[in-house]
């Protein structure tokens, strides 16, 4: 069954590669009639391109940029056409043979991220999660999204590349809303065991946890989970899709939310008592 939720990442990146195009006609001071003419092209696909109704191609952008004597703009926006069309990975399509081969899909990038700035509004990251939590995570993935059930040994792949907290010289920052706390998964025992575990990673040299308490104010709305590799890429995490973001002015917007939502953060003693207190209000 496909989702009913619209991939509203993608459709927003292909909007602005639209507008872009319509700026860029607007500035040649060019009809749509007429970057049609010049690029050979019938008026209505002139329309589709620029409302985003069809997906340009490459060689689309190059004929248009032609056409409106903007060439110098033609390597931003294939990249950025690029990037829309590889930043959107559905779920199902990467899940199909199960959850085990996404957790070890991953391990190339984990183990070549030195710097880990991670920000949570709904779960434990992964690399700080107690087996039986994960795998207590993991299996309501699989039945929300139907796919194989292979959740046992997609939580020993969750766990065995979680060996990077303790080795390999990797640093992580995460910052976690203190409703991640609240929210069980599993039972109330599994959850005491996940708290419990994130109190001991705490100490760890490589690890800073910030919780936000969920009574302070703040200037920052809360926003989807999302790890920054570095200043490489970026992993966002939506019920639908994994996004994945390249383009270096997107990175600088996370990094900057990243330090948004640090600064709302409690470390140290601050986040040790909001997570004693999780476990203490558990059955």
């Amino acid at each position: 069954m496909q989702s009913p939720y619209p991939s509203t990442a993608l459709d927003a990146a292909r909007r602005a590669i639209a507008e872009q195009l319509r700026e860029i006609r607007r500035d040649a001071g060019l009809t749509g009639r007429e970057v049609a003419a010049r690029a050979g092209w019938l008026p209505s696909k002139v329309s589709r391109l620029q409302s985003a109704t069809t997906p340009p191609s490459d060689d689309d952008i190059r004929a248009w940029c032609c056409a409106c004597n903007a060439e110098d703009r033609i390597p931003d926006l294939l990249a950025a056409n690029r990037t829309a069309e590889s930043m959107y990975l559905e779920w199902r399509r990467v899940q199909r043979t199960g959850l085990r081969r996404l957790q070890e899909s991953r391990i190339p990038l984990y183990e070549r991220t030195q710097q880990f700035r991670v920000y949570s509004s709904t779960v434990i990251p992964g690399f700080l999660q107690t087996y039986e939590y994960a795998a207590a995570l993991l299996g309501n993935i699989a039945r929300v999204h139907g796919t194989p059930d292979d959740v046992a040994d997609a939580a020993a792949a969750r766990i065995e590349r979680s060996h990077i907290i303790r080795e390999g010289g990797h640093r992580f920052g995460i910052v976690l809303e203190e409703s991640v706390l609240r929210h069980v998964v599993g039972e109330a025992a599994t959850m005491a065991g996940q708290l419990g575990y994130l109190l001991s990673v705490m100490a760890l040299p490589s690890v800073s946890v910030g919780i936000i308490p969920a009574s302070r104010p703040r200037g920052m709305w809360t926003l989807e989970t999302f790890t920054l590799f570095d200043d490489e890429r970026v992993h966002v995490e939506l019920l639908t899709a994994a996004i994945t973001v390249t383009t270096p002015g997107e990175i600088s917007q996370y990094a900057h939310a990243f330090e948004e939502m640090a600064s709302l953060a409690v470390h140290g003693a601050g986040a040790r008592a909001l997570i004693s207190a999780a476990i203490d209000s558990l059955d």
